[in-house]
């Protein structure tokens, strides 16, 4: 072949790029196997959690600046509503608008870090009791026993009682909350997984039992574990606001989401934007992970996909 002739291909061809691009094969299944609602709720999760990482550039004023000369203010469309101010002021003139996006960005925040700090509890207890068995076995299960008996809400209150309401001692709050249901699906996996051939298989050949876990039992409990923690994290949002609701949250000026409504309810006969706009921003949130975590529990369940 000539040199032409090769010059020729090499322009015919398209040009490598030095990392191969991720596939989007999974999203376009997802999105042609979900039905309205569903779709409806990803695009309201995207939008969300979009908005919670780009809060510092979306929101127009400091969450925390003060304009008393401003406070109270109805949002736009209403008398004395003030065009700067499109979802109106606070009781201290604090932008509503600004503190909801701060406010998303932190219960987002504090929902994550709760979500996978139970995750991770429960993962290595329920990773010991299925494959120990025996006295470990017992003697978790009664871990769980005992946090399914008594109201979580009840444990919160105690903890922040005597440690305070420090932006840490939340997060640990909240990562206590729902890992006994992660530790009952993965005991409950792994006892199954045990049985199976291929687990008797790798035992007769000498695989240890941390190599048995990482390269048998985990790939088929990473389905339920995603399940649970999209479930959770709707949860552990609402828990947050509950808290902050009772004043026992993040303390002020801190902005979110439960705080400010918290806050409003004082205000909710003569100003009740204070509390409608945060409260909608919380039902939001938890309608569209609930929506797909729901959808994901469905597509994981093997007897709900045959119908």
């Amino acid at each position: 072949m000539t040199d032409q002739a090769i010059a020729g291909t090499g322009r015919n061809q398209p040009p490598r790029l030095p990392f191969p691009l991720p596939r989007l094969d999974f999203a376009v299944t997802f999105w042609r196997e979900a039905n309205g609602v569903q779709r409806v709720a990803m695009i309201l999760a995207l939008v969300l959690l979009v908005t919670a990482l780009a809060a510092p550039l979306l929101a127009p004023f400091d969450p925390n600046a003060q304009s008393l000369m401003s406070r109270l203010r109805p949002p736009v469309g209403f008398e004395r509503a003030k065009p700067a101010y499109l979802l109106g002021t606070d009781e201290l003139g604090r932008d509503i608008l600004s503190r909801c996006l701060y406010g998303l960005r932190l219960t987002f925040t504090l929902a994550l870090c709760g979500a996978v700090i139970g995750l991770a509890i429960g993962f290595v207890l329920g990773m010991f009791s299925g494959l120990a068995g025996g006295a470990v076995d017992d003697f978790v299960m009664g871990l769980v026993d005992a946090q399914i008996a008594i109201p979580f809400t009840l444990v919160a209150l105690l903890i922040l009682a005597v440690f305070g309401s420090g932006l840490d001692v939340m997060i640990l709050v909240l990562g206590l909350y729902g890992w006994e249901q992660y530790t009952r699906i993965v005991r409950g996996e792994v006892r199954k997984l045990k049985q199976m051939p291929f687990i008797e298989a790798a035992r007769a050949a000498g695989a240890t039992p941390w190599r048995i876990a990482r390269r048998h039992i985990l790939p088929n409990i990473v389905s339920p574990l995603v399940v649970q923690f999209t479930l959770s994290f709707s949860n552990i949002v609402l828990l947050e606001s509950t808290l902050s609701f009772l004043g026992l949250g993040v303390q002020p000026p801190t902005a979110t989401l439960g705080s400010m409504v918290g806050i409003g309810r004082d205000y909710l006969p003569t100003a009740p934007w204070i509390v409608l706009a945060p409260a909608a921003v919380i039902l939001l949130l938890t309608f569209a992970v609930q929506i797909l975590g729901d959808w994901l529990r469905d597509r994981a369940d093997v007897r709900l996909r045959s119908r």
